[in-house]
């Protein structure tokens, strides 16, 4: 069997769960409101984001470029999904093009448990020159970083010192 296998459904499918000092209305503003989303995934700066279904939220990579993801889902302060066309900078995430990312959030007594899955990749057509920044494994290990700079930005207001960096930075080091 080939390790290069992307269609197998233990390839499709990513999930991620952190426990998070921090009561799920401000997880909730860390997920979908600009100033936020700029800090803990973007490079700082406020990331436009028109939060309702159908609506855009743009997610700045810098040298990975900017990401128009499509919001599905919005059900305050417990679930959060868009569609992510990390494979195709610039293009409006639609059905064909993209990923599926949901966000879960759970109250645990006076925190949250945030739990992050992201689907679709054995479905999505990668062109080689983004397989590294748009795979399946790249996704992995950047979701790893990732839910890490979520429960620090949220518990102290700040990401210096989190683990990961953006999803298409931290690879496979998580």
């Amino acid at each position: 069997m080939s390790e290069n296998t992307t269609a197998a459904p233990e390839r499709d499918r990513i999930e991620k769960e952190i426990d998070i000092a921090a009561p799920p209305e401000r997880v909730w503003a860390v997920l979908t409101e600009p100033e936020h989303v700029g800090a803990w995934f973007g490079l700082g700066e406020p990331a436009p984001v028109d939060l309702r279904p159908g609506g855009t939220m743009f997610l700045d990579h810098g040298e990975h470029g900017q990401f128009p993801t499509t919001i599905v889902t919005v059900e305050p302060p417990r679930r959060f999904a868009y569609r992510w066309a990390s494979a195709y900078p610039g293009e409006q995430a639609g059905e064909d093009n993209s990923t599926l990312v949901e966000f879960t959030l759970t109250q645990v007594g006076d925190g949250t448990r945030l739990r992050v899955v992201e689907t679709g990749f054995a479905a999505l057509s990668i062109p080689e020159e983004r397989r590294a920044t748009a795979s399946y494994e790249s996704h992995e290990g950047g979701w790893e970083g990732q839910v890490v700079n979520i429960k620090t930005y949220a518990e102290t207001g700040k990401t210096e010192g989190a683990a990961g960096g953006s999803c298409e930075d931290a690879g496979t080091d998580g």
